[in-house]
């Protein structure tokens, strides 16, 4: 495969993690989380932490984020891509959140203060139970009965790119223009007139596929390969008429084609719990390949 993109799309892990991952270029990373969070957790600067986590046993799952940082202040960042619908996908987010939740524990006398805990979601999908709404940003906080904020130090992120269909020419918030980026950042050949501001510079010179070393380009070509296989089975799906992905059965062409990524994946060294989220296969289905 030969890359003919001038820059590298966004929501492939390589791509996401080269942009917002990596130490010379966390000011992205904080100028769009910036973006989503209220005042009082406004981020000046963060630090990046192992993005993998073990149960505290060995019969529990572990977790791995795509990314995972902390704030200045101490409060925690689970930040994800997902790029197709999975099964019990709230489930897994909330149970992602336990974890830098149960790493606060303190050996000894302890008040149990907690810092907060963002889970945020960038999802090249929509809920199924959205798809008659506008909104394409969702804020979630645990509540009571009279919808009152019962702990304001939990709060899960989404935003459901595909609601997102503003041209270059109509937008006009800061969080608009990195929506769009997140869109259409591969399919440009030129940085618009709109995002020059000096955040947008940067990221757009660290996308540019021509300054990556040979190693950086394989590795891309890698992941580019992952996602475009996976939109392949996704998008073989919508045209076919399921609307429950695996729940109500995809043909046996699309199961196939979903075991064939997975076997590659494993081959590369991904982990089960990336290979899942990737095909929509079940740990166990894919232990067995």
């Amino acid at each position: 495969m030969t890359l003919k993109d001038k820059y590298i799309n966004p929501l492939t892990d390589f791509g996401f993690k080269k942009l917002f991952g990596v130490e010379p270029n966390k000011e992205l990373l904080i100028d769009f989380l910036n973006q989503l969070l209220p005042s009082i957790h406004q981020i000046k600067n963060l630090t990046y932490t192992k993005n993998e986590h073990l149960g505290s046993s060995e019969y529990e799952r572990k977790a791995i984020f795509d990314l995972y940082c902390e704030s200045e202040s101490g409060e925690k960042f689970i930040v994800e891509v997902q790029k197709a619908k999975q099964n019990f996908f709230k489930d897994r987010s909330v149970y992602y959140s336990t974890f830098p939740i149960q790493e606060q524990a303190k050996k000894g006398d302890w008040n149990f203060k907690l810092a907060a805990v963002y889970t945020i979601g960038i999802l090249d999908f929509i809920f199924d139970e959205h798809k008659t709404q506008n909104e394409l940003l969702h804020t979630v906080k645990l509540k009571d009965q009279n919808d009152n904020v019962f702990y304001n130090k939990l709060t899960y992120i989404y935003i459901e790119l595909p609601k997102f269909t503003k041209s270059d020419n109509e937008l006009q918030s800061k969080f608009d223009k990195w929506l769009y980026v997140f869109r259409h950042l591969a399919n440009l050949q030129n940085r618009p007139v709109v995002l020059q501001e000096r955040i947008f510079k940067k990221l757009f010179e660290a996308a540019e596929i021509a300054k990556f070393t040979p190693k950086e380009k394989e590795q891309y070509e890698e992941s580019l390969k992952y996602y475009r296989d996976l939109k392949n089975v996704v998008d073989s799906s919508k045209e076919e008429g399921i609307k429950e992905g695996r729940e109500k059965g995809i043909k046996e062409g699309k199961v196939k084609k979903s075991i064939e990524v997975a076997k590659e994946m494993k081959t590369d060294g991904f982990s089960l719990e990336k290979i899942a989220r990737y095909t929509g296969l079940s740990i166990e289905e894919i232990q067995k390949l």
